[in-house]
């Protein structure tokens, strides 16, 4: 599928597209004061640590060297190492094979202060964390001075053993696939891609997509924390990362470090809830943009549905490529993951109802991950990969059509495209999914920052609520953050500061803190 589902919140430093600054800070009424998350650190448990793994796998040493460049990309500066630390494919069989897990990091700058290691998640799910954190690091420096910086690929992404689904010309051929069918044909063809992107899978990384799930995930976090020497996991998830999180803190609650969830999946819902979040976050995300350009929300909704009717009908010529009513989708929604994108779309609009389609075609291909030469990247494969890994959920083409009006009438301009997904996201997939949804209790952690943006397309801000509820009384404490944007973190000195104090300091924030 072309349009995002969780999508990477990269923080502001590592692009062009920043988030709004915001200011002012202020706690609950009546909360309790601040208190100080536990610096004690338990020890591992067991001869061979919290794991319980072969000392084969929880002996291992890193071998720190020089990064190599990201394809297409500049290596990163000589401050970071890269590593990897062997995992179980298989978790039932630990002594069997294994697949490496890539790591970057660049250390602490005051070691006489350093409190451990801090491991990113940048969300998706398939984001590569080697690749994005030493573009992201510089959002991260007042971290960085008490705490080594590690990015990671999960299994399944990138150098982590990455999935591998498709070619560049099926890419590309599949990127003309009707994402709204209208007609029993356009339906056929639109299942037809599914069925062919899932045997695509099957054929080139069949070994790999059954174990590729997130709580596989979580027990690789967990041997790399006892590999990297830490008691304890200091965990930054951001989108699909606060999913991972809450699988980490769930299977080893004991473990849990100073851990902070931002742009926080509802753990609460299944694959139609999750498509009925994003349909209302990205609505209510795109009447607020059209507020600020003194358009009526109503009025602008339905000029942009105009636009993206009149392109289904016709696609725009755009050198040898067309841009479809899906591809002009995508470059609305990756727009609305940051008010600085706003005025992107202001003109990107203004253009294609002019004919001009080449403003959403190049937002639509920096989502896609389409370089200028027709390579795609493959995060999207590692993204549909863990996705139908996890989710035991095949929801039919007779659902699907039945929940239309009902999505349509929630977001004229998002409802059909993301109802149609849930039923052709994991089509025909050739692995059976692991659970329905995921639990996220997690008695017995420590205290848990969950942040959420109130104007979070994306991960809307109702799921921090649900998260923090369901981490637990005492683990979960959640803290919002009122302003648009995918992610809250760098966008302003409150909510910044609030997380800065609870990682350095260890000072747990008033539950129901409010920055604005």
């Amino acid at each position: 599928m072309s349009i995002p589902r969780l999508s990477l919140r990269i923080p502001a430093a590592a692009l062009a597209v920043t988030g709004l600054l915001l200011t002012g800070c202020t706690g609950a009424a009546d909360a309790d004061r601040p208190t100080r998350a536990s610096d004690a650190a338990e020890p591992p448990a067991g001869k061979d640590g919290a794991t319980g793994l072969p000392a084969s796998l929880t002996s291992q040493r890193l071998d720190w060297k020089p990064c190599e460049a990201p394809a297409g990309g500049e290596r990163p500066g000589s401050a970071w190492r890269c590593a990897s630390v062997n995992v179980p494919l298989d978790y039932a069989r630990p002594s069997g094979e294994t697949v490496p897990i890539a790591l970057i990091r660049k250390e602490a700058r005051d070691k006489g202060e350093r409190i451990g290691s801090l491991l990113f998640n940048f969300g998706g799910p398939g984001g590569s964390g080697v690749d994005i954190l030493p573009r992201a690091a510089q959002e991260y420096g007042t971290l960085n001075r008490r705490y080594d910086l590690v990015g990671f690929d999960p299994r399944g992404v990138g150098r982590s053993a990455g999935v591998v689904c498709r070619d560049d010309r099926e890419q590309a051929a599949a990127e003309r696939t009707d994402l709204t069918p209208d007609t029993a044909a356009e339906e056929a063809a639109f299942f037809q891609d599914g069925a062919a992107f899932g045997a695509g899978c099957a054929r080139r990384s069949g070994k790999l997509i059954p174990h590729t799930t997130t709580s596989n995930t979580a027990r690789d976090l967990d041997l790399v924390r006892h590999v990297l020497g830490d008691a304890k996991l200091n965990y930054f998830g951001i989108s699909y990362g606060t999913q991972l999180g809450a699988a980490y803190a769930h299977l080893f609650p004991r473990n849990v470090g100073r851990t902070v969830f931002d742009a926080v999946v509802d753990p609460t819902a299944d694959t139609t809830g999750h498509a009925r979040n994003q349909t209302i976050g990205f609505q209510r995300a795109l009447d607020n943009y059209l507020k600020s350009t003194g358009a009526d929300p109503k009025a602008g909704t339905a000029r942009i549905v105009r636009l993206l009717e009149r392109l289904d009908r016709d696609p725009l010529p755009v050198g040898d490529r067309r841009l479809t009513d899906g591809l002009a989708l995508t470059g609305i929604a990756v727009t609305l993951y940051s008010q600085s994108g706003w005025p992107m779309l202001t003109s990107a609009l203004a253009r294609a109802e002019n004919g001009d389609g080449t403003e959403l075609l190049a937002l639509a291909d920096s989502y896609n991950d389409r370089d200028p030469k027709g390579h795609y990247g493959t995060q999207s494969h590692s993204q549909r990969a863990i996705s139908c890994a996890d989710s035991s959920e095949r929801p039919t083409l007779a659902r699907a059509k039945a929940l239309l009006p009902e999505f349509r009438r929630l977001s004229p301009v998002f409802g059909a495209f993301l109802v149609w997904d849930t039923a052709g996201w994991c089509a025909d997939w050739p692995v059976k999914g692991e659970r329905t949804d995921p639990d996220a209790s997690a008695p017995g952690a420590g205290p848990i920052l969950v942040v959420g943006t109130t104007g979070d397309p994306a991960t809307p801000y109702e799921g921090a609520e649900k998260m923090a509820e369901e981490l637990g009384k005492g683990v979960g404490v959640l803290v919002t953050n009122k302003g648009e944007g995918h992610g809250a973190y760098g966008s302003g000195a409150c909510v910044t500061g609030t997380v800065d104090r609870y990682l350095l300091d260890g000072e747990v924030p008033a539950y129901g803190t409010t920055c604005s």
